[in-house]
């Protein structure tokens, strides 16, 4: 595979591809909660089980996220899961809204430093998508550390805390952030250009910004302000712009898709692309095409993309992918390692077609250096 840092230059890494293994969850019809389809699942690892923590989408389009073992054959093939409830419920003003709303799309990191599992989620409430972060010390109780905000910077000449904002992914260790200092940093999605919510209402860009398409940006916290307090990871600074839309793919937006994993180049984040026409609103869109494609994030700048893909290297084809509740869809939002101990395959999860959730296993088909 050829990958294309944001410079333009093309540059050789060692090759990724994704093997498909099957569907590993389907909604129940008998449970009113998954009655519009469970999809866009986090997974974290535990004493040699892996859970799904998958969203479940019930009648009116109400989202919780639920929790689930994931049950593997004699290979370590994953092939269904055990339901285990429901880890969070929308409970919070600012999770709901009178059309529905509710919590979406986990992404689960275990941070080592803190001695947890870290979930950030949409929340979708009067406002729309905004970001939401619940900590856990077992994978069975989950306590919401709140909303995330984004300390006003004055380069930029606007307040992230303004715009809807989704797509969260923590880094599972401390970086580097843009002074110097050991900080978390949390890969996410702001939205700006709402003249598709509200046509012939486009917003002000922040400043040095020319293209309204959504992007990934990347936020810091400094680790003393959660030394002593867990909930300083929910305000954020230094807010940098890591990729915009670059190829077909991509070209209506793109936006993380499973938190990152170091490989030998960096950082890996496989990532979406969204091509198409998009519909107004936050609803779902029918007439879009998701694919995915791999970041690498350079490990001593995670605001620096090191190689991008040019070519999807996953993109809808089954029939659970082209036909759902919105058609032609593949959406990563976790990845697990086969061995702990080494970083050349993954198990990734992802929504299919907004009904199913399937799994892919990544291979990296050549040694690092």
């Amino acid at each position: 595979m050829i990958l294309s840092d944001r410079s333009g230059v093309m540059r050789p890494v060692p090759p990724y591809r994704f093997e498909r293994l099957g569907v590993v969850m389907a909604p129940d019809l008998d449970d009113a909660r998954e009655a519009w389809g469970v999809l866009n699942p986090a997974t974290a690892g535990r004493d040699g089980q892996v859970f799904l923590f998958p969203r479940l989408v019930a009648e009116g389009n109400v989202s919780r996220i639920g929790r689930a073992r994931i049950v593997f054959d004699e290979g370590r093939v994953p092939v269904g899961v055990e339901r285990l409830g429901v880890a969070l419920e929308p409970e919070e003003s600012w999770e709901c809204h009178a059309g529905g709303g509710g919590v979406e799309d986990p992404r689960i990191t275990y941070l080592p430093r803190l001695g947890r599992w870290i979930m950030t989620y949409a929340a979708f409430g009067p406002l729309g998508p905004r970001i939401g972060l619940a900590a856990s010390d077992d994978l069975e109780t989950w306590r919401r550390l709140g909303p995330v905000s984004f300390a006003y910077d004055a380069s930029l000449a606007t307040d992230l805390n303004l715009y809807p904002n989704k797509d969260a992914l923590f880094f599972p260790e401390p970086v580097t952030d843009p002074n110097g200092q050991l900080a978390y940093a949390m890969l996410h999605r702001p939205m700006w250009d709402l003249s598709w919510v509200r046509p012939g209402e486009g917003e002000p860009l922040p400043a040095g910004l020319a293209d309204p398409r959504p992007g990934i940006w990347v936020s810091f916290v400094p680790v003393t302000a959660v030394d002593d307090d867990l909930r300083g990871l929910t305000r954020f600074e230094h807010h940098r712009l890591v990729a915009l839309p670059e190829h077909p793919w991509e070209a209506v937006k793109i936006g993380g898709g499973t938190p990152p994993v170091r490989v030998p180049e960096g950082w890996l984040v496989v990532h979406h692309g969204v091509a198409g026409k998009r519909a107004r609103g936050f609803e779902p869109q029918p007439d879009v095409r998701y694919s995915a494609g791999v970041l690498i994030l350079d490990s001593a700048d995670v605001t620096r993309v090191v190689a991008r893909s040019v070519e999807p290297i996953l993109e809808p084809e089954l029939p659970e992918e082209l036909i759902g509740t919105v058609p032609n869809v593949v959406f990563p939002t976790a990845i697990e390692p086969l061995d702990e101990s080494a970083s050349s395959a993954y198990d990734v999860y992802y929504g299919m077609a907004d009904a199913r959730i399937g799994v892919a296993r990544l291979f990296r088909t050549e040694p690092g250096p």
